[in-house]
């Protein structure tokens, strides 16, 4: 078993080759999962700056809200991959975030990561205020189309890394099972 600060037996030495990503299918359940999760903290945050802003209607307030989810899924995935590597979806799922040394990135290389994830959804929404799609269904199938393009397009990338992971320096690796007797 490894600590937190040591490579685990999945992360290879700087100076031999990078190992590959865990499966994509793992790494795709761990964003959905982390969604469900994070869908009671951003409810909580949004109760909290509805109730502190005084906001009366929806649209009031939008723009705050949005800097305010935009800064506590920061602080959370920052906060996670900067003291362990791992959210709690990556550990139910197995998956660690690591620099190229193997050890967890530290908060400017995990916040890095955090800006550069957001990748995953600006094609897709350029696309949307391009064509001015405005119903629901052509906004998500744009939204989920861009997704899962971005996922695929890991197959492409040094390591099977997803973009983000290879501008920001930084990879996700296998967390080997713990064997319990």
């Amino acid at each position: 078993m490894c600590s937190l600060g040591q490579p685990s037996a999945a992360v290879s030495p700087p100076h031999g080759p990078a190992p590959l990503a865990p499966g994509l299918v793992r790494r795709m359940a761990s964003f959905v999962y982390e969604g469900l999760l994070l869908f009671g903290v951003l409810m909580l945050s949004g109760w909290m700056y509805g109730s502190m802003t005084q906001q009366r209607h929806a649209l009031q307030g939008r723009t705050g809200l949005q800097g305010v989810v935009f800064a506590v899924l920061g602080l959370y995935f920052v906060w996670f991959w900067s003291h362990g590597g791992q959210t709690l979806a990556q550990k139910t799922w197995r998956l660690r975030v690591t620099a190229a040394d193997g050890r967890p990135p530290g908060a400017p290389r995990a916040a890095l990561r955090y800006l550069l994830s957001w990748l995953w959804f600006l094609p897709s929404l350029a696309a949307i205020h391009l064509a001015g799609l405005s119903s629901a269904t052509a906004i998500g199938s744009t939204v989920l189309a861009g997704i899962l393009a971005y996922a695929a397009s890991s197959r492409l990338l040094p390591g099977r890394q997803f973009l983000h992971d290879v501008l920001s320096g930084t990879r996700i690796v296998d967390v080997p099972a713990v064997v319990r007797r």
